[in-house]
């Protein structure tokens, strides 16, 4: 992820680029310097590939580094890190040759053993890796992550040199989309071993074998270079030479300065889509990324369920896209809608699975009288949880106004705070609800049921039936599609109508305002990541 994602961030990224007096060119790009000027809405977290769990990380990440796969110009997963692959006739042993011109940036060759030292690093419980769940899919790799197996058990060998064995729980359809993805990424086992805990915490504290080198980022500061990599292995098709990037949090800021031509490209909030959505540089499309709360069940309040159920049928989805968001859609279960097609219907899994959530303030209040009964208390008082971008604290902000109309007594207190920090805090318990974008890592239904942006899922929610039709998907019915279908409905209706562990929100749209000379820019198929190694400006 990429995906993961990967993980969670801003509900629509707000983009800018670097200022004119933090930048050597007071213009936009020009194609002799094939430089291009852009931002994001928030901080790099780490950038080691074992721990990310944003957007903004996730992104500079897939820039930077390669895996056995990486998306062409079409978004289409093609070999990349590997030059070849073999199948079993089981369809579960996969053997991959990697190329022996891929480099990292400090001259190491990139070998089969970096492969099984990133993935060992990252499915290993005490890295408490957000994107560990992913590794589901390789043998023994949901075991490691419950402290059942050893590290070392993990699906994945080095046959030599070059040669890469990867063991799979079951046959999957979509292994090369998730092996694209940022946690599968290798890691140069020389590097890490020397660095130790310092692994990724700064730009000069990484290696890298991808399009770009990052340049100038020290942890915690707000703005980074991506460099064209003079090692990179397929350096003659990456025609840009730098791309400068900044975290600036307001759009009106990253719009100024795209009017002024000091910005190539800038994603817009929910506040400027009308005014730019006529606009000769404006960009849109409707995302699988989700928009969504959680609930902690540790808390006595929300770990009712009744309470939960009642906040998901209190908020109006439809009003939110149109008044808040005014891009995307309402979602109408936790798996997106026009993005996965079965494969024993042929039709968008959305379809088959139905519509799963509602707005109906009526049974909303009946649930809240039972929640009330149970919990032995007519008033209530629940924070919910937010990052501190300008479109997280206006959805924090409907939900609230929602919430305190529709179900008498209940107060709902915003605490909104910067993205790292909110991360921390949902790992930590530390949160009635909260809410967050997710972006998937693959296609398949799995993806937003099993990881989705879930935070505690596997630690919390131990409902048998879940389990069960997750595990008969995985396993039993992996290569029975009419099967396999009627299991993940069934897991999706316990997990979100039923038990209302998450109550989904929306697909979140992608609006961004890009120059015409820049050719060749693409965003990830399953969300709002920017790819740049395509980019050309004419």
């Amino acid at each position: 992820m990429r995906k993961r994602e990967k993980f969670l961030a801003g509900l629509v990224l707000v983009g800018a680029a670097f200022l004119a007096a933090c930048s050597n060119n007071s213009s936009t790009s020009s194609s002799n310097k094939q430089v291009m000027n852009t931002a994001t809405s928030n901080e790099i977290s780490t950038l080691d590939s074992s721990k990310y769990g944003d957007t903004t990380s996730s992104e500079v990440l897939q820039n930077s580094m390669e895996g056995l796969y990486r998306f062409d110009k079409k978004n289409q997963p093609q070999l990349a890190g590997a030059s070849k692959v073999t199948r079993s006739k089981d369809q579960k042993v996969y053997t991959y040759t990697l190329r022996k011109d891929a480099k990292w940036s400090n001259g190491d060759p990139v070998v089969a053993q970096d492969y099984v030292t990133g993935w060992r690093r990252t499915v290993d419980p005490k890295n408490s890796s957000l994107d560990s769940d992913s590794y589901s899919i390789i043998k023994n790799g949901t075991k490691i992550t419950q402290g059942k197996a050893p590290v070392s058990s993990l699906g994945i060998k080095a046959l030599g040199k070059y040669k890469l064995q990867v063991t799979l729980a079951n046959p999957i359809p979509y292994l090369p989309q998730i092996l694209e993805g940022a946690q599968f990424y290798p890691q140069d086992t020389k590097v890490g071993k020397k660095l130790g805990s310092k692994y990724g915490t700064s730009a000069d504290n990484l290696v890298y074998n991808g399009p770009f080198t990052v340049n100038g980022w020290t942890g915690s500061n707000l703005k980074w270079t991506l460099k064209k990599n003079p090692k990179y292995w397929n350096k003659k098709s990456v025609k840009i030479k730098r791309v400068n990037i900044q975290v600036i949090q307001t759009t009106n800021t990253g719009v100024n300065l795209f009017r002024s031509n000091s910005l190539d490209y800038v994603p817009l909030s929910s506040d400027f889509v009308k005014e730019y959505e006529h606009n000769k540089d404006y960009h849109t499309k409707v995302t699988p990324t989700n928009g969504y709360i959680t609930f902690n069940l540790k808390r006595k309040a929300t770990g009712n369920v009744h309470l939960r159920r009642a906040i998901s049928l209190a908020i109006n989805r439809k009003q939110l896209v149109d008044t808040i968001l005014h891009a995307g859609k309402p979602a109408t279960g936790q798996v997106a809608a026009d993005f996965i097609t079965d494969a024993s219907t042929k039709k968008d899994y959305r379809e088959a699975a139905g519509k799963m959530v509602s707005y109906n303030v009526k049974d909303a209040r009946a649930e809240w009288k039972q929640a009330q009964k149970e919990l032995g208390k007519k008033k209530m008082t629940l924070e919910l949880l937010t990052s501190d971008i300008d479109d997280s604290k206006r959805v924090g902000e409907f939900i609230q106004s929602n919430l305190m109309k529709n179900l008498p007594g209940l107060t709902i207190r915003v605490r909104s705070i910067p993205l790292k920090s909110r991360l921390s805090n949902t790992t930590q318990h530390n949160y009635d609800f909260v809410f967050g974008t997710w972006q998937p890592s693959y296609e398949d239904p799995l993806d937003f049921l099993t990881v989705g942006g879930l935070f505690n899922l596997q630690q919390d929610y131990h409902n048998a039936n879940f389990w069960k039709q997750i595990n008969l998907a995985q396993t039993s019915y992996a290569t029975e599609p009419t099967k396999r279908l009627n299991a993940l409905i069934k897991a999706e209706q316990q997990l979100v109508t039923k038990d209302a562990f998450v109550a989904p929100l929306y697909q979140a749209g992608a609006s961004y305002l890009l120059k015409p000379q820049i050719k060749g820019f693409q965003l990830s198929p399953y969300g709002n990541v920017a790819y740049y190694w395509n980019v050309t400006i004419k």
